[in-house]
């Protein structure tokens, strides 16, 4: 199994890093569409619209045709939608691109994370947090290698023809190790009752759990460096910087979660992460020191390391079939919802600021990740109230057939 472990790490390692390549390029790319903020953001859009309409059906994929195909499908149409984003030049063409490239990158998301979960199941062990830390410091590396590209004056085209490449032969490499699920002899897999699934409030609550890590992230993402160089007095190159010190304290984080989840349980490093990730911001909003700012961002990176990764964990247990299979699907609806908080998330931060100011629009999005503490606690009694259920069902069908 540690093939399949050591496979799937590196999938979420270059999903991260087709991500992370891409973002920091933009100057570049609003140059060559020539395009002014306002129509730059909506062109945006499309990487989100695309992640939610494809994340939706990936999870029935999934089950249909196990993980590796999707894995494969996905990556290999996200190195050539790269490569088509190095050449777009209107706006209206890099939104149908993003559109392509989040279609693609949406289905690879819920793959990977189906396959760490059959990795999960196989291993017995609380792997989630570090798999998704594979995906943090792929998206450091990608980062970090936009950077020496444009630093060094690399066009766009070969920038991208390389990641392109490197995602092709990386997946042509590791596929074959990817994990499936034992085939399905039950037709629940493929035409399971998705209206029940979506009654299911447990589920809806890991979802939010996912959506309030995903505004936080997008927040922190989209508006810390502004935040550190207009509230902060950093210069340009230091509020940089913070945005580089919340991904690596959550990486850091993740890379040793198995043994904190295993020393605290899912519950209990989920709402203590909540309550850091909402100190940090909150302090860095009303604290007006500079250094305070990378402390703040640092507490909150590494206490939103938990949120995404265990709630599509337990989102794949509380899909387990009594054969021991399932999950796919449930981890696609959480999916999809986190996605919308992605894409919410960002404009919903900038508009508390028009209205307010930056420093309480951070403060505001302190306040969004304390409510992961309650979704948390309030998915656990669910989760166990669907247990409790179950057991019932099946001790009253024992009791009237014997």
């Amino acid at each position: 199994m540690r093939s399949g472990r050591l496979s799937v790490f590196v999938v979420f390692a270059l999903n991260g890093i087709v991500i992370g390549s891409w973002a920091p390029r933009m100057p570049a790319l609003a140059a060559q569409i020539g395009a002014n903020p306002g129509v730059l953001g909506l062109a945006l859009l499309g990487g989100s619209v695309g992640m939610i309409a494809t994340a939706s059906v990936a999870g029935r994929l999934c089950a249909r045709f196990g993980a590796p195909v999707v894995v494969a499908t996905s990556a290999l149409t996200a190195a050539a939608v790269v490569v088509l984003l190095a050449v777009v030049a209107t706006p209206l063409q890099l939104g149908l691109a993003l559109v392509l490239l989040g279609g693609s990158v949406g289905p690879l998301d819920v793959a990977m994370n189906v396959a760490a979960v059959t990795v999960i199941r196989r291993t017995e062990r609380p792997l989630m947090p570090v798999f998704h830390a594979g995906f943090s410091f792929g998206a450091l590396a990608g980062s970090l290698g936009a950077a020496f590209a444009a630093g060094h004056g690399l066009g766009l085209v070969p920038h991208f023809l390389l990641v392109a490449g490197v995602t092709v032969l990386v997946t042509v490499g590791v596929i074959r190790f990817v994990p499936r699920e034992a085939r399905v002899t039950s037709t629940e897999a493929h035409h399971g009752p998705d209206r029940r699934m979506m009654r299911r409030p447990v589920l809806w609550l890991l979802g939010l759990i996912a959506l309030f890590s995903a505004i936080v992230e997008g927040a922190s993402g989209d508006w810390s460096a502004l935040f550190s160089v207009r509230e902060r007095g950093l210069s340009e190159a230091a509020g940089a910087v913070t945005f580089s010190v919340f991904c690596v304290a959550m990486g850091l984080v993740r890379l040793f979660g198995e043994q904190i989840e295993r020393w605290f349980g899912a519950v209990k490093v989920l709402v203590g992460g909540a309550l850091t990730t909402g100190f940090g911001l909150l302090m860095t909003a009303v604290v007006p020191a500079g250094w305070l700012t990378y402390v703040g961002f640092g507490l909150a990176g590494a206490g939103l390391a938990f949120a995404f990764p265990v709630a599509l964990d337990l989102a794949g247990a509380v899909g387990r079939r009594a054969d021991g299979t399932g999950g796919e699907r449930e981890i696609g609806f959480v999916t999809t919802i986190a996605y919308s908080g992605f894409l919410l998330g960002p404009p919903m931060i900038g508009g508390v600021a028009q209205l307010t100011n930056l420093e309480f629009a951070i403060g505001f999005a302190g306040a969004v990740a304390v409510l992961i503490a309650p979704a948390a606690l309030g998915a656990a009694t669910a989760r166990r109230r669907e247990e409790e259920k179950t057991t019932r069902e099946r001790q009253e069908t024992i009791a009237v057939t014997g």
